[in-house]
């Protein structure tokens, strides 16, 4: 049986959402982002006109749109109006893969023989618009990476199906660029011998492609050849990460406790960033000597930066212990879990701080998690 698998994106879903409750913003530059500092996180296609583009520091996307309105944004506007979209599209389809905030991967496959599964597609993407005012673009491929790219070629609002004897036609004259596993690094390395469109990649050996940029040699092969078994992971809201400790003896010293919920927190968000997970959910767990046991919950818009998460996490910590009463255990769950790749809170991080996660992970990976790591949270093991 052939797979059908849909790839859904809301179309610049930030800037959607601020022109849904403000006409005013319809037909001019917008640009989603915090601070002079800070950087774009996301754009709308009048500023992109002039080269802005999402994770750009703000002070060079005015530079190069004076004209733009810049809006710092609002965490939870979008995140309600991501969990609608969620429910309106799992309500109607068998395996649905929430990848982000607002992008979606949908398994069809089997369903083109009750429903035709592009009109079932067009049906899904019309009742998001009708029921939520946003605008959505979508491409039914016979795996992720295909639809994921058609759906870039699509947009804006735009709807494509690209059929199994169409994948390598359609692939073949893109840039190197549109394969979601390529980075500026191995763009910049494959250029240099001139492999710059897809088709040139693909007719490469996968062996040379091996030895070039290592293991993911032979997975650049295969998307570059239109294959890829990846799975559409079904979305549960139930999924979590956590962390307890439980104290040898009873404490009151409310610093440790506060530099273990830090390391806590360091700790969970690089495990969020490695296997690829956003979270919208933060909950503190305390219990007193007397086994009394408190918890306290806080959603946070889709993340794994581990100072929005920490901040969070003390802050909870803060409203959750209100007896002068010694504890004898401490815990941190992340859930509401989705699978994506957008690290960094974009509305508060600057440049810098995007680079020196990508740093501080790197060190981690090569050297362990105990490598690098805050002075708030650093060496959390040891406390109290």
């Amino acid at each position: 049986m052939e797979r059908a698998i849909v790839h859904m994106d809301m179309d610049t879903f930030f800037v959607s959402c601020e022109r849904r409750n403000n006409s005013k913003l319809n037909g001019i530059p917008l640009i989603i982002g915090g601070g002079d500092r800070g950087v774009v996180a996301s754009c709308s296609y009048e500023a992109r006109k002039f080269g802005v583009r999402s994770a750009m520091p703000i002070r060079m996307a005015l530079r190069l749109c004076p004209e733009a309105k810049v809006i710092r944004g609002d965490h939870e506007l979008y995140s309600n109006l991501s969990h609608t979209v969620t429910e309106i599209i799992q309500e109607k389809v068998p395996v649905m893969e929430k990848a982000s905030i607002d992008e979606f991967y949908l398994d069809l496959s089997g369903m083109d023989q009750f429903f035709g599964c592009y009109q079932w597609t067009e049906e899904i993407a019309s009742s998001v618009t009708r029921e939520t005012g946003l605008p959505i673009s979508f491409a039914l491929s016979t795996n992720k990476t295909v639809s994921k790219i058609g759906t870039g070629e699509a947009k804006p609002v735009g709807r494509l199906e690209i059929k199994a004897r169409d994948i390598q036609p359609f692939l073949n004259p893109l840039s190197i660029r549109k394969i979601p596993m390529v980075g500026d690094a191995t763009f910049r390395l494959l250029s240099r011998i001139g492999v710059r469109t897809i088709q040139t990649l693909s007719e490469m050996p996968a062996e040379v492609l091996q030895q070039m940029i290592g293991k993911n040699g032979m997975e650049l092969w295969k998307k570059a050849n239109g294959i890829d078994e990846n799975p559409v992971f079904p979305y549960s809201e139930r999924k979590s990460i956590s962390m307890e400790r439980t104290f040898t003896d009873d404490t009151m010293d409310i610093h440790a406790i506060r530099v273990l919920i830090s390391g806590m927190a360091e700790h969970l968000a690089y495990q969020l960033r490695k296997e690829k997970w956003l979270t919208s959910t933060v909950v503190i767990k305390i219990r007193y000597a007397n086994f009394d046991t408190e918890t306290k919950q806080s959603r946070v818009s889709y993340t794994s930066a581990d100072h929005t998460l920490s901040r969070l996490a003390l802050e909870l910590f803060n409203k959750a212990y209100t007896r002068r009463m010694r504890l004898r255990l401490v815990g941190l769950r992340f859930t509401g879990l989705v699978h994506g790749l957008h690290q960094m809170n974009l509305f508060e991080d600057t440049a810098e701080m995007i680079s020196l996660y990508k740093s501080m992970d790197q060190i981690k990976n090569r050297f362990g998690t105990h490598a690098v790591g805050r002075a708030s949270g650093f060496n959390f093991h040891n406390h109290p």
